[in-house]
């Protein structure tokens, strides 16, 4: 008889992120509320990582379970003081890779999605929009895609821009254009980590979502990049 495989045992981190999904939760909302990629939620089941989320599991099942929470944006807020990093053999804290975004005293803050990251919805500009949403700074989005994908042509006033120095043309037939800027005002960093909630966390969805709402591009159009800047807005002045 060929021999008989015993079911992985989950550990402690797989355990709780199994009763949050029983609460309705996915695994993107978990991430999000780790602030972690969903990559790394699936890893607890897979390879037997998140020792260092269990406190803040804990608390977030808690809140969900007994106190009646239910917003990402606070469960987020409360794991924050609850994740310890890693520790190395001797005890001393273990290295991580920085961040690929960073959100500078002043404002200042920038972060790009190539193809890869598109595909699993700009994963690592969601920290950067949920930081400015907090700081309440503005902010503005380029985007390319294929030429086709746009309804107006560059530099239309009927698109955002209405200048063509916000437009790159591509060798490849596609077309680089960029919505809102510090001379206009941009957008309110508050508003779009909404809408990012509101499509699970995915930050092409949201974007593509607002590009079709707004008449800028064709439901079925693709994007294939993805940047976001953002900065503080000034101060206004009353007479």
């Amino acid at each position: 008889m060929p021999p008989r495989h015993r079911p992985r045992q989950l550990n402690e981190a797989a355990r709780l992120t199994d009763q949050l999904t029983a609460a309705d939760y996915t695994k993107r909302d978990i991430a999000r509320i780790l602030n972690r990629d969903p990559s790394l939620v699936s890893q607890f089941h897979t390879r037997g990582k998140g020792a260092a989320f269990v406190p803040a599991l804990r608390h977030v099942l808690h809140a969900v379970q007994e106190d009646g929470i239910t917003d990402i944006s606070e469960l987020t807020a409360l794991a924050a003081g609850h994740i310890t990093r890693r520790t190395t053999r001797s005890g001393a804290r273990a290295r991580v890779r920085g961040k690929a975004v960073l959100i500078t005293p002043a404002g200042s803050g920038t972060g790009r999605a190539g193809a890869a990251a598109i595909a699993s919805g700009s994963a690592p500009l969601r920290p950067l929009i949920a930081e400015a949403a907090r700081l309440r700074l503005r902010l503005a989005f380029t985007i390319r895609m294929p030429k086709s994908g746009y309804l107006h042509t560059s530099g239309s006033r009927a698109d955002s821009p209405g200048v063509r120095r916000d437009v790159i043309q591509r060798a490849d037939h596609s077309e680089e254009r960029s919505y809102g800027s510090a001379a206009t005002g941009g957008f309110d960093a508050i508003d779009i980590a909404r809408r990012v909630d509101a499509a699970g966390g995915d930050v092409t969805a949201a974007v593509h979502q607002w590009l079709v709402e707004t008449g800028r591009i064709h439901p079925s159009a693709r994007i294939t990049h993805l940047e976001i800047r953002t900065w503080r807005p000034r101060p206004s002045y009353g007479r």
